[in-house]
């Protein structure tokens, strides 16, 4: 195999593995430092739940700008907040896990992520949310957390 058709490989895989995952939708920035070449932002992203119908993650967080942002080699740091409200009718595609990773967004090019954990509070009829961002070598204790209580007539299903 020629190094040509390596590289080309190995870009179908990278553009594969982006497509797959959950995009946000950018509801709106405020730049917080400036920059020549680009300012820090504080960005607002909305994720709707892809197995729950009806609720929508607000995440806000810290982007970092310049030529690194801009060429997404920066590392972002590791804050963020949420808040998860029903947005329509909550209606659930599936059993749900009693805990699951439901949306993870890169915060550098190898070694941050941030992650939105869902977890159901069967007692309560209630969904948890909880984000927070993890290294490959050491994460961040720094996390928050929102929930969405469900509608009494409408049970949580769960694996």
């Amino acid at each position: 195999m020629s190094v040509r058709n390596i590289v080309r490989t190995g870009l179908c895989v990278m553009v594969a593995c982006f497509a797959a995952a959950v995009h946000a939708e950018e509801i709106g920035s405020v730049s917080t430092n400036f920059r020549m070449t680009g300012s820090d932002k504080v960005v607002i992203e909305a994720y709707d739940d892809p197995q729950v119908d009806g609720v929508t993650c607000y995440v806000s967080r810290a982007r970092t700008g310049g030529i690194k942002g801009s060429l997404g080699m920066a590392e972002d740091p590791p804050e963020a907040s949420i808040a998860c409200r029903q947005v329509g009718t909550i209606a659930f595609k599936g059993p749900l896990k009693a805990q699951e990773d439901v949306f993870s967004e890169r915060m550098s090019i190898l070694f941050k992520t941030l992650h939105v954990v869902r977890a159901v509070d069967r007692k309560r009829n209630t969904l948890v949310y909880l984000t927070y961002s993890d290294r490959i070598v050491s994460g961040s204790p720094q996390n928050a957390v929102t929930a969405v209580p469900v509608p009494a007539g409408t049970p949580i299903p769960v694996k």
